[in-house]
Parts: structure tokens; C-alpha cells; sequence
């Protein structure tokens, strides 16, 4: 029988169908995480709102601290893909800066929090493997940031004399601190006017100001600004 003609079995569709639905557990498992936090949901809220037995997501996760594991894992590897592309952008540091600020932005707009930052504030409660995973999440920012301030005081763009290594510290904690600030009020206008003066604080010339933190494209002071439209995943 031609290849093309071989049936295909119960089993052998089983694996696509596992994927999905373990795809649509994490899905779910993000967003409570999101607004709840780890320790605010439980498998019998995810079994609910997929119509599935929890014995169902014990087959994907056998327990909460893998389900939290995947969960990282898979946020981690889809930010530091947004981070590629903003390398992979004919960008200069600011610009950069901007779409990185952009990612935590849109996730307040959805009325998220960043995932690895609820789980910092949750960071004794978890399971030892998920303390080193988000430690690791923040790490691959920090490093990243890094590698940007670095950019930026070769360009010019940036004041010289400062760690790189400080600064990209202080960005993720200021970035992360703005969006929990901003939260009780629900007024991302905060978390902008707080990631602003942080730009402002870098730039080598007061006279250089950072562009808003918003989706379109623009140009600032003749330099280009990341372009972060199309449809985004939500961080």
C-alpha cells in the first residue's frame, strides 16, 4: 500500500492530540498565574474551565511543580525570542530599550503581570526547581540588558561610567516594580511615566528622550524606534 494510503491509527493521533491539550493546559496555567498567582489556583480550577477530569492533567503534569516547571520553561523560551528579534532589528540601544519596555507593557494592557515576576513574589512557597528556573529567567534578562547598556555606551547613546551590569539590574527591578505599582490602580499610565524616567536617567544628552512605550513605530530625534507590532504573545 502506497505510503500515503496507510491508515492512520488511535495511537498514532494520540500524541498530536496530547500536545494540544497540553498546550491548552499551560495556556490556562499562565493566565491564572498571571492574575492569581501559583499558589492562587489549583489543578481544579484549570480542570474546570477545560471541562476535563484533574486525572487528565495529571497524565500531561504529574504534579504542580512540573506543570510550574513547563510553565517557565516555555515563558522563558518565548521571551528570549522576543529579545532575538529585537537583536535581529537594525535597532540602536534605546530603540531596544523601548521594545523591551513594550513587552511589559502589553501585558499590563491585558491585565496580566509578568509571570516570572508573580512568582518571585511567591519565590519561598515554590518548589526548589522553579526558585532556579525564575532565577534563571532573570538572569537571561539581566544578561541581555547587559549586553544593551554596553551597546549604548559604544554608541554614544547611553551615559558612559556606569555598570552595565547595575543598570540592567536596575531595569528589570524598576520594570517590575512599576507594573506591580500600577496594578492596584489599573492605570498603566504609571508604569509608562515610570519607565520613562528610567530612559531618560540613561540617555548620554537630556535632549534625548525616549519615544512613549507604545506599539507604532516611530522616530525619535532621527534615530529608529522598535516597531513591536503584529500580533504578540502576551508575557
Amino acid at each position: 500500500m502506497p505510503a500515503s494510503r496507510v491508515p492512520v491509527t488511535t495511537n498514532q493521533r494520540r500524541p498530536r492530540a496530547d500536545a494540544g491539550m497540553a498546550f491548552q493546559i499551560l495556556d490556562v496555567a499562565e493566565r491564572l498565574v498571571q492574575q492569581r498567582g501559583f499558589n492562587g489556583f489549583s489543578y481544579a480550577d484549570i480542570a474546570s474551565e477545560l471541562h476535563v477530569t484533574k486525572a487528565a492533567l495529571h497524565y500531561h503534569f504529574a504534579g504542580k511543580a512540573e506543570l510550574g516547571e513547563a510553565l517557565i520553561a516555555r515563558y522563558s523560551t518565548s521571551f528570549a525570542a522576543a529579545l532575538g528579534a529585537l537583536d535581529n532589528a537594525d535597532f540602536d540601544a534605546p530603540a531596544k530599550l523601548e521594545g523591551y519596555a513594550r513587552l511589559y507593557l502589553d501585558v499590563l494592557r491585558n491585565e496580566r503581570m509578568c509571570m516570572c515576576g508573580m512568582l518571585a513574589a511567591e519565590y519561598q512557597t515554590l518548589p526548589g526547581t522553579m526558585q532556579s528556573a525564575v532565577r534563571d529567567f532573570f538572569n537571561a534578562n539581566e544578561s541581555w540588558l547587559e549586553r544593551v547598556i554596553e551597546q549604548g555606551h559604544r554608541e554614544g547613546t547611553f551615559r558612559a561610567g556606569e555598570s552595565a551590569r547595575d543598570v540592567a539590574r536596575a531595569i528589570v527591578g524598576g520594570f517590575e516594580g512599576a507594573m506591580l505599582v500600577a496594578r492596584p490602580y489599573g492605570d498603566i499610565a504609571r508604569f509608562q511615566a515610570a519607565v520613562r524616567q528610567l530612559l531618560i536617567g540613561l540617555a548620554a544628552s537630556p535632549r534625548i528622550e525616549p519615544a512613549s512605550v507604545e506599539g507604532a513605530s516611530t522616530v525619535n530625534n532621527g534615530r529608529k524606534v522598535a516597531r513591536t507590532g503584529g500580533r504578540r504573545r502576551t508575557y
